[in-house]
């Protein structure tokens, strides 16, 4: 008897597979041309619409699965105000987010966007601290020197001494600037 069960339940379940089948296949037909057509509209692909589609389809087929779900529109209708929702949403996130792939070809920078120092302001304002801190500076800041280097070049007896004396030097072009009321955007043209 069991025997009897278990094919009658087979037999049942390839019915009902194969029902379900020609359903999807009759909803594919009538619904999918109008998801295509609004994912269009909305600058989407055919393999996007095709996606939200199988979403939607899905969605579709877990609600029916639920005894208590009825619609009061025809089932294509249903699945493409799925769609619609589904595609409304990918889109407002996909507008929010630019692509860095190709930023380099899409924002052109003028070529006078960064502005080039003015080196004679710059080395007056140096020069004013002496020649001795003007040439410990560059030996730091432009040569790149490290600070053991610059102690032995201007004899100083430790690095901590050559420190110390980079500290004095920068604080009194910091002096210097704030006397005179110098901004940032003052050594640039």
């Amino acid at each position: 008897m069991t025997d009897l069960v278990k094919t009658m339940d087979r037999d049942y379940s390839a019915v009902t597979n194969s029902k379900r089948e020609q359903q999807f296949e009759r909803l594919y037909e009538l619904a999918f041309p109008g998801v295509a057509r609004f994912v269009s509209l909305f600058s989407g692909s055919l393999q996007e619409a095709k996606d939200v589609f199988q979403d939607a389809l899905i969605i579709y087929y877990e609600r029916t699965e639920d005894s208590t779900f009825s619609i009061s529109v025809p089932p294509e209708r249903y699945i493409l105000g799925i769609a619609k929702h589904l595609w409304i949403r990918k889109y407002k996130v996909d507008r929010r987010s630019v692509s860095l792939d190709n930023v380099d070809e899409t924002i052109a920078l003028p070529s006078d966007f960064f502005p080039t120092p003015n080196s004679i302001r710059l080395l007056r304002v140096l020069e004013v601290t002496g020649k001795k801190c003007l040439d410990l500076l560059r030996s730091f800041y432009f040569q790149k020197e490290n600070i053991a280097s610059i102690a032995g070049t201007f004899g100083f007896t430790t690095p901590h001494a050559a420190s110390v004396q980079k500290y004095k030097c920068l604080e009194k072009v910091k002096k210097v600037i704030k006397g005179k009321s110098i901004t940032y955007e003052d050594f640039f043209e």
